[in-house]
């Protein structure tokens, strides 16, 4: 009897942000573009057009290196709103389409298709045909008898690539690529593995077992594994956040400790906000701060019960940030967020008074909100005099 073998697809957004906006304005199409942050500030790029990366433009690189990598490069402010709708339709489409789906990002999927009569292939096929023919947007896929070669094979096939593995030649797939494909290889697992003239997929899973544990600890023999194709995690439909966080980069450092206490405590509604609406408490609290050398550092502190409060999270991270802070010190970036999250719970004590008043002032603050805006009603500490304009900072969210 032959061996049951899973068909999971994995598909993605061809450069997203940057093919909605190209449905906005059809003469971007083909031109050198991106979408992210003015050069003027500190923006980064958040999507790179195909011709834009050829000149070795990338997301995350910031706009001014950019621009001086391609200097007649257009710069466009994203539309996140506009972004999100697109997404939403789309894994709706796909939700109908396929029994499991894993939405992975706003832009990614995979989708366990074992069941379907058709083989991966026309699978893939048709859905990519219709996404392209009903929301007019490219994008690549891969087929695979798991997620791990999925991925990659959808790497492999962009933009507007189709690829399929069959089932047994997953290693030889990969053998041929290099090793920074795999997950699990960063930059400096890469640079070590260079040392040992490791450079491709193929090259880890010839290793000898004590030669991975040598050069990597058990890391190596983990990246073994995937180096010979295997992988037996299921798709998981749905995708429950692991964490809510706001982060604020600055267009100008600040070092000052009250404007620094506001966007804490601005950040801290935010993920607070967000965790309401959506059910959740976490157990921990985590601070992140970026100095103005881009070199970046986490605390977190757990609690004894799961929090949606933003005056807890507020004072935690202000206690977390002091912990990492010296007077006077510029900040380039500071985030905050909530993790391991849950249903919310709260068990009182007999004369535990001060969190019911906590829990009715909650509710009539976000009921003004929730009428009026997240801007209607906030807490002294985070009223500034002269308050430089929201446009003037860039705010990023974050669900993981």
């Amino acid at each position: 009897m032959s061996r049951w073998t899973r068909t999971i697809l994995h598909f993605d957004l061809d450069a997203f942000f940057c093919s909605v906006e190209s449905l906005l304005n059809p003469a971007l199409e083909g031109m050198a573009f991106v979408v992210g942050g003015s050069a003027d500030g500190r923006g980064v790029v958040s999507s790179a057009s195909y011709a834009a990366r050829e000149f070795g433009i990338r997301s995350a690189m910031p706009t001014a290196q950019a621009l001086r990598k391609a200097p007649d490069l257009i710069v466009i402010s994203p539309h996140h709103a506009l972004y999100r709708k697109h997404s939403e339709e789309i894994m709706s489409f796909l939700r109908d389409s396929a029994p499991v789906v894993e939405q992975l990002s706003i832009d990614e999927a995979f989708l366990d298709v074992s069941d379907d009569p058709r083989t991966g292939l026309e699978v893939a096929e048709f859905l990519q045909g219709e996404i392209l023919e009903h929301f007019k947007l490219p994008t690549s896929w891969g087929v695979a008898s798991n997620k791990l070669v999925a991925k990659i094979a959808t790497e492999v096939g962009k933009p507007r690539g189709l690829i399929v593995v069959p089932p047994g030649q997953e290693a030889a797939f990969l053998a041929p690529l290099p090793a920074r494909m795999l997950w699990g290889v960063g930059p400096k697992t890469e640079e070590r593995l260079a040392e040992r003239d490791i450079h491709m997929i193929g090259d880890i899973a010839g290793m000898s077992s004590r030669s991975l544990i040598e050069s990597l600890g058990d890391l190596g023999l983990e990246l073994a594994s995937r180096a010979r194709g295997e992988d037996d995690r299921p798709v998981v439909e749905g995708r429950d956040p692991k964490s809510m966080s706001a982060e604020r980069t600055f267009n100008a450092d600040i070092s000052d400790w009250p404007e620094l206490r506001t966007v804490i405590l601005r950040l801290s509604e935010t993920v607070g906000r967000r965790l309401r609406k959506a059910k959740l408490a976490g157990y921990t609290i985590r601070v992140k701060v970026r100095w103005p050398d881009f070199a970046t550092v986490t605390r977190q502190v757990r609690l004894e019960q799961p929090t949606d409060r933003e005056r807890i999270i507020f004072d935690e991270s202000c206690e977390l940030f002091q912990g990492l802070w010296k007077k006077g010190q510029a900040v380039r970036l500071l985030g905050v967020g909530v993790s391991d999250l849950h249903e919310p719970i709260h068990q009182l004590d007999l004369f535990d008074r001060e969190w019911d008043r906590d829990e009715r002032l909650q509710l009539a603050v976000d009921s003004i909100r929730n009428q009026y805006g997240p801007d209607s009603l906030r807490r002294a500490g985070g009223l500034r005099k002269q308050a430089a304009p929201e446009s003037d900072e860039q705010l990023e969210e974050d669900v993981r």
